[in-house]
C-alpha cells in the first residue's frame, strides 16, 4: 500500500513544528479495538502524524457501548474529543441538539462534496449545513449457492430478480424428512435484511421517512411487504425457520457456510467469513430482488461518520485529521484491509484494483461499488430517534402474535406522527 509505517513515542505531543510552535494535541475516539481494525486505524493515525509537524493524533479506543454515551457527558462537561466516529444515520440529531461542530465553509472550500458518495453525504447534511464527513458504509447483497441451484434444477448463473422469483427457486430447493427441513432456500429475514428493509424495497426505495421527514409507513407497498413475510413465515412454519435461525453468525455451522441453505442476504463483508470458512462454497452475487419487475433493487446500507464534537478546542486541526480520514489514500488503505465500502468514490476504485485482492476479492468488491448505486441510507430526524422501538412492536404483532398488516402499520404511523408535532 501507498501509506508507510511510522512509530510515535510517548513524548510526541511534545516535539515542536519547524517554527518552534509546540504541536497540537488531537483527542480522537474509535470503537475500533479488534485485533483486525485497531491497527489498521492506528497505521492511518501515524501515518498522518507524520505527513505533517503541527499536529499529533492520539488515538482512545471506547467499547461499541460505552463511547457515544461518553462523548454526550464530555461535551456537557467542556471536555469533548476533537473528533470521534460515530453513526452515519443520527448526524441530524446530533447537530439539531448542537452535540457536533459545523464543517459546512471548510468543507466547501475543499470542494470535498463532489469526492463522497451523493447518498452518505446526504446524511451530513442538516438545514444546509454539513456536520460531519463519512467515513465507512456498507450495502447488503443477495448471496446464491450455485452448486444447491443445479442439484434443483436451476440455472446456476440466474439469480432470481423478483420477489416471486425467489420464492419459487426457494421451493425447488427446499428438502424435508418427514416435516423436517434438512435443506431450505431462503427465509427473507434471515442475514441482515429486516422487516424495514423489505418495506423500503418494495416501497420504490424509501424507508420510514421521505428526505423531507414525512412519515411514510403505512403505504400501500409496505403493507404488501410485510403481509409477504407473514405469508413466508406461516408457509415454512415458525419452527423450521428457528431452529434454522440459531446457527446464523456461527462461522463454518452458519447455514449458508455448511449448505443448508441456498440464498441469503447479507452484508458484501459476509465475503470474508465464506472467504475464511466457506473456501468450498461455490458461490453467486447478485442485487436485491426487485418487489415487482422493474420497481428496482433498493438495497439498505448504515455505516458512519467522522465529526468534531461540539466544544473541540481545535476545530481547524480536527477537520484537517478529519480530511486525511477521508481522503483516497487513507481509505482506498483502510477498504483494502477491512474489505469495507468507504465514502471516497476514487478510492473505492483503486482498492478494487488493488494487488493485495485476489481474483474473486475483487470481483466481489467491484459487485458491491455497483450495488452502492441502489443503497439507500436510512436519516432520521431527532424527534423519530427511537424510530425502530415505536415501530417495532407493531411489526412483531403481525410476524408474531398474528396481527394484520394494514392495523399495525397504521398504527404505526400515527404514533409516529404524533412524535412529530
Amino acid at each position: 500500500m501507498a501509506l508507510t509505517s511510522c512509530g510515535k513515542g510517548k513524548g510526541d505531543e511534545l516535539k515542536t513544528g519547524e517554527k518552534g510552535d509546540r504541536k497540537v494535541t488531537l483527542n480522537f475516539w474509535t470503537f475500533w479495538g479488534s485485533e483486525t481494525r485497531r491497527p489498521i486505524i492506528e497505521k492511518i493515525i501515524d501515518d498522518y502524524n507524520k505527513s505533517q509537524d503541527k499536529v499529533v493524533v492520539k488515538h482512545t479506543f471506547l467499547p461499541w457501548g460505552d463511547i457515544w454515551t461518553k462523548n454526550i457527558v464530555a461535551i456537557a462537561a467542556g471536555n469533548a474529543p476533537d473528533v470521534i466516529v460515530n453513526d452515519i444515520n443520527t448526524v441530524s440529531t446530533r447537530a439539531e441538539k448542537n452535540q457536533v461542530e459545523d464543517i459546512t465553509k471548510m468543507v466547501e472550500k475543499d470542494k470535498l462534496k463532489d469526492k463522497l458518495l451523493p447518498e452518505l453525504f446526504k446524511t451530513v447534511e442538516h438545514n444546509d449545513k454539513v456536520y460531519a464527513l463519512p467515513f465507512v458504509t456498507d450495502t447488503r447483497l443477495l448471496f446464491y449457492n450455485k452448486e444447491m441451484f443445479k442439484e434443483a434444477g436451476l440455472d446456476p448463473e440466474k439469480a432470481p430478480t423478483t420477489w416471486e422469483e425467489i420464492e419459487e427457486f426457494s421451493k425447488k430447493i427446499e428438502k424435508k424428512e418427514g416435516n423436517r427441513f434438512t435443506q431450505m432456500g431462503f427465509y427473507p429475514l434471515w442475514g441482515s435484511f429486516g422487516a424495514d428493509s423489505w418495506m423500503l424495497n418494495a416501497d420504490n426505495g424509501v424507508g420510514y421517512f421521505t428526505d423531507n421527514f414525512d412519515v411514510q409507513i403505512d403505504t400501500e407497498n409496505k403493507v404488501e411487504a410485510l403481509q409477504w413475510i407473514k405469508d413466508y413465515t406461516d408457509r415454512l412454519g415458525a419452527e423450521s425457520v428457528n431452529m434454522f435461525a440459531s446457527e446464523f453468525g456461527s462461522q463454518q455451522a452458519n447455514p449458508f457456510i455448511s449448505k443448508k441453505v441456498a440464498m441469503i442476504i447479507d452484508v458484501a463483508t459476509f465475503y470474508t467469513q465464506l472467504r475464511d470458512y466457506g473456501k468450498d462454497v461455490d458461490f453467486g452475487l447478485a442485487a436485491v430482488p426487485e418487489f415487482k419487475k422493474g420497481s428496482g433493487n433498493y438495497s439498505v446500507g448504515g455505516g458512519f461518520v467522522v465529526e468534531i464534537p461540539k466544544g473541540s478546542k481545535h476545530k481547524e486541526e480536527a477537520y484537517d485529521f478529519m480530511k486525511y480520514l477521508t481522503d483516497k489514500e487513507a481509505q482506498t488503505y483502510w477498504a483494502v484491509k477491512n474489505f469495507d465500502a468507504v465514502a471516497n468514490i476514487e478510492a473505492m476504485k483503486q482498492a478494487a484494483e488493488d494487488k493485495e485482492l485476489d481474483e474473486k476479492s475483487k470481483e466481489v468488491y467491484k459487485f458491491t461499488i455497483e450495488n452502492l448505486k441502489s443503497t439507500k441510507m436510512a436519516p432520521r430526524p431527532i424527534w423519530g430517534y427511537d424510530i425502530h422501538e415505536v415501530v417495532g412492536p407493531h411489526i412483531d404483532n403481525v410476524l408474531l402474535n398474528n396481527k394484520n398488516p394494514k392495523d399495525e402499520l397504521k398504527k404505526a404511523q400515527e404514533k409516529v406522527e404524533k412524535l412529530k408535532k
